[in-house]
């Protein structure tokens, strides 16, 4: 598949949407938190009064964080080595989608698509991390 953008640009950007992708699961939780009538002054301790896909949507968000700094991390590797190709490129798009499908999944209760998500996303990061700690540029 060819990317029509330079694979540095794509690298970059690529973080960017990353971390919006955060977010993307919250308001999902916002949304829940407003029509459970959650008391925002303290709405970490009245979690269990949102309906259990907002929960969901929680578990979501939490798990975006973690796999973010990963994502940035071996993205950066990428950047920083020199080695951003085609296939990074590639493989940082997978990983975009995979994460946005991950809390697709994880909102919807669908468990074994969402574990596969996750598997995915994971294997994206040992990727860019591989490609980035080799000798040979893949292009």
């Amino acid at each position: 598949m060819a990317i029509p953008f330079p694979p540095e640009q794509v690298i970059l950007t690529s973080i960017a949407i990353a971390a919006a992708l955060v977010y993307l699961p919250f308001f999902v939780v916002g949304a829940a938190r407003f029509n459970a009538k959650v008391d925002l002054n303290n709405p970490r301790a009245e979690q269990d009064k949102l309906p259990p896909y907002a929960q969901r949507a929680n578990a979501a968000h939490q798990n975006s964080f973690e796999v973010f700094m990963l994502f940035s991390a071996a993205a950066l590797m990428v950047y920083a080595t020199g080695k951003a190709s085609n296939y990074t490129s590639t493989v940082t798009i997978v990983f975009l989608v995979a994460r946005l499908l991950h809390s697709v999944f994880y909102i919807g209760n669908i468990l074994p698509l969402r574990g596969l998500m996750w598997a995915t996303s994971i294997g994206c990061v040992a990727s860019l991390m591989g490609t980035s700690l080799t000798v040979f540029n893949q292009s």
